[in-house]
């Protein structure tokens, strides 16, 4: 088993979860969007062949796709497909979970703990992994009904994701944790590092989500802050490669100006390279900053550069030439020189 290679909060203590390598043998995955297929089929591949996996998606295709790609491997844990998201978790040890918006988070949820709680399969010591980027509060309220649910016997934590669905597929990815017990983090660490090289140890559940969105923000604000200083300084005449370099060895650098360039031609593997294509999408850095504007509010935290950020965002994603592209399309958004 791998170690993990960075982690904030100080070491992780062991209380009553072993913190040594041990496989659980059941585990279950819900939700196969891009970045949960590459996860579901990197921990599958990973696990013991005397393991089983369970998983689910509402769409039927991909799961039956997932099932293809994991028998094609032949190699891993057992595969099998469920009819829902409480078929797959009623038995296993371990549950993730990746899932696109807050209200999909708190239905699957509610749907797996209303299996529990109508006695349908007897509690036992089990623990899930939330790995969707949404708000803490939403996160707080879902693990408090979980917890309420098993009746002593479950944990929740968070585990938001950074890396993409390029660091999804190549299994690199880093998670943000949020877990109330160091025992708790002990216990998921593992697992996690099935799919990822790093786990961030943030603080009590909620947190990874805090930290995540924190980022977020700060990446959505600098991307727009490169793509207008890379068109301005371009206008003035200077040479795109040469503008970056001077940038990204002086106070201006950051990673949209240094590994992200939003300039066609100036970092080769970059998004801006392939038309936009790929990367982190435009609507999914408008929805992370809603969130993050949505946790602001509510620590009473003043984020002035967020409404004008959120209109940047909405109006390129409206152009037909950015829709669906990576959110360094801005640059395009803007004007800028192609």
């Amino acid at each position: 088993m791998r170690v993990v290679t960075a982690r904030l909060g100080g070491l992780v203590q062991t209380r009553g979860f072993a913190s040594t390598a041990r496989r659980l043998d059941k585990y279950a995955f819900v939700g196969l969007g891009q970045m949960g297929y590459q996860m579901a089929r990197n921990l599958q591949s990973k696990l013991k062949s005397t393991d089983r996996i369970s998983i689910f998606d509402i769409n039927p295709e991909a799961m039956k796709s997932l099932e293809s790609d994991m028998r094609a491997a032949s190699e891993g844990a057992e595969v099998e497909l469920a009819p829902s998201a409480w078929a797959a978790s009623k038995d296993a040890d371990t549950v993730m979970t990746v899932l696109p918006e807050p209200q999909h988070v708190r239905g699957v949820y509610e749907s797996m703990m209303a299996g529990e709680l109508a006695g349908e399969a007897k509690a036992k010591e089990r623990v899930f992994i939330d790995c969707s980027t949404i708000d803490p509060s939403t996160s707080r309220e879902v693990g408090s009904r979980v917890s309420g649910a098993g009746r002593g016997k479950f944990t929740f934590v968070d585990a938001p994701m950074s890396g993409g669905v390029v660091g999804a597929t190549a299994g690199t990815l880093t998670f943000m944790l949020g877990a109330d017990e160091d025992a708790a983090a002990a216990r998921v660490e593992p697992t996690l590092l099935l799919m990822g090289t790093k786990v961030l140890r943030c603080g009590g559940q909620g947190a990874g989500l805090a930290a995540k969105l924190a980022n977020n923000y700060l990446l959505a604000v600098s991307n727009i802050a490169t793509a207008e200083a890379m068109n301005l300084g371009m206008r003035w005449g200077l040479d795109a490669r040469t503008l970056a370099g001077v940038i990204n060895a002086s106070t201006g650098r950051c990673w949209p100006s240094a590994v992200n360039n939003p300039v066609p031609g100036v970092v080769g593997a970059a998004p801006a390279a392939r038309d936009y294509g790929g990367g982190f999408g435009i609507s999914l850095m408008r929805k992370d900053l809603r969130l993050a504007m949505v946790a602001a509010g509510e620590a009473g935290a003043s984020m002035p550069l967020a409404d004008a950020a959120l209109g940047v965002y909405e109006a390129a994603e409206d152009r037909e030439e950015c829709k669906g592209r990576d959110f360094s399309v801005v640059y395009r958004w803007l004007g800028g020189k192609e």
